[in-house]
């Protein structure tokens, strides 16, 4: 057999591999579309998914999944469900006080996803309030976008929120306004500066003086420690750094993303299982988070797409493994009893909140990523 005819023969093989795992996914969704419909799912406890308030922060991801399957499948069913969860939504932005920083992971899965696919101009007019409030939340002085809204984190600002940013990218482009690209830049500046490290690790969250914008601490939030490595923090960094570098063009985002990058392939466990936090102490039952490693799978794809052809097979690879080895090791793809896909999710360990449990984020950014293998790279961030 001649190199290229072998080649030629691991392409189908890799092609075959992808096809299965994207008709497990379809399936997936399609079987819980008819247990979960228009509710707002987060967590599976005993194999089903909890419902939240319209006002949680991942209620866009259920959603999106929705319309990422939709895109290739054309199931009006999925359709109907996703477009109903965001009319759901609507009471979120009219009560307004409940609004908070992560208003990007709530509408562009949900609303910017039904504009991009239909040219909805209701989902265009939420997607468009909802970005007007996150640059309402900028800080001035400190050049950050404040999380959450408690009266004593005012001065807060968290690595997540970078995931938030393509809301304002995508913002200014609609409406030819650069004001919402502005403070996008602002922010990831700021995290650039104040949030990675040189290793590519990342604090989870940096306390600034709301007055001075001068920062004051870091806390370690849902890691283990200050100075620990939070591991969904660095693939927020990661894939949120690539996501600016794709709007802007920068290249210090580009290298930012690639620091990341690098930092999470040496950390993360040969199986692609990490713990909560790379550098925290080793215990009996220790919290892993899967959704990490599918972020991180999700952001090195698109990193793929900014950088030279021999950079981008690398991060390719290295994605695909990831993805390969949790599609192995963690999926509950024959468990007629689980409704998730992605096992072994950690919320917040510092809380004990949601250990070793599956996410719907964890879902979401698994099928992206299968997604982007096969070929499909417009995603709706």
């Amino acid at each position: 057999m001649s190199k290229l005819e072998a080649n030629m023969k691991a392409d189908a093989v890799h092609a075959r591999w992808l096809d299965k795992v994207w008709n497990q996914i379809v399936n997936k969704v399609e079987h819980m579309n008819a247990s979960i419909g228009t509710e707002f799912p987060y967590i599976s406890e005993n194999g089903k998914y909890n419902r939240e308030a319209a006002d949680w922060w991942t209620n866009g991801f259920w959603p999106g999944l929705l319309w990422m399957v939709y895109r290739e499948t054309k199931n009006e069913s999925l359709k109907e469900t996703a477009a109903q969860i965001e009319v759901k939504m609507d009471t979120v932005i009219a009560d307004f006080y409940p609004l908070h920083h992560d208003v990007g992971f709530m509408w562009s899965p949900s609303s910017v996803a039904q504009y991009k696919l239909f040219g909805n101009e209701d989902s265009k007019r939420r997607a468009l309030t909802v970005a007007s409030h996150l640059v309402g939340r900028l800080n001035v002085k400190g050049g950050f976008i404040r999380a959450w809204n408690q009266p004593e984190r005012v001065g807060w600002a968290i690595i997540d929120c970078m995931m938030n940013l393509p809301l304002l990218y995508w913002a200014s482009q609609e409406t030819g306004d650069p004001r919402f690209k502005h403070v996008a830049v602002l922010h990831a500046d700021t995290t650039l500066r104040e949030f990675l490290r040189p290793d590519g690790s990342t604090y989870h969250i940096v306390c600034f003086d709301p007055e001075t914008g001068e920062r004051l601490e870091a806390l370690g939030g849902q890691g283990y420690a200050p100075d620990s490595a939070w591991a969904r923090g660095t693939a927020w960094s990661l894939y949120g750094m690539a996501l600016s570098a794709r709007y802007t063009g920068d290249q210090r985002y580009i290298d930012a993303a690639k620091r990341a990058a690098h930092f999470f392939l040496a950390n993360v466990p040969e199986d692609g299982l990490p713990p909560f936090d790379f550098r925290a102490p080793w215990e009996e039952g220790m919290a892993m988070d899967s959704s990490s490693t599918a972020c991180a799978a999700t952001g090195m794809l698109e990193l793929s797409l900014l950088v030279p052809e021999r950079e981008a097979e690398f991060y390719r690879r290295a994605a695909e493994k990831l993805i390969f080895k949790l599609n192995e090791n963690y999926t509950a793809w024959d468990d007629p009893n689980e409704e998730a896909i992605l096992r072994l999710g950690t919320a917040n360990r510092p809380r004990n909140a949601h250990v070793n449990v599956p996410m719907i984020y964890g879902d979401f950014f698994f099928a992206e990523a299968v997604c982007k293998l096969r070929g499909v790279h417009d995603t709706f961030w």
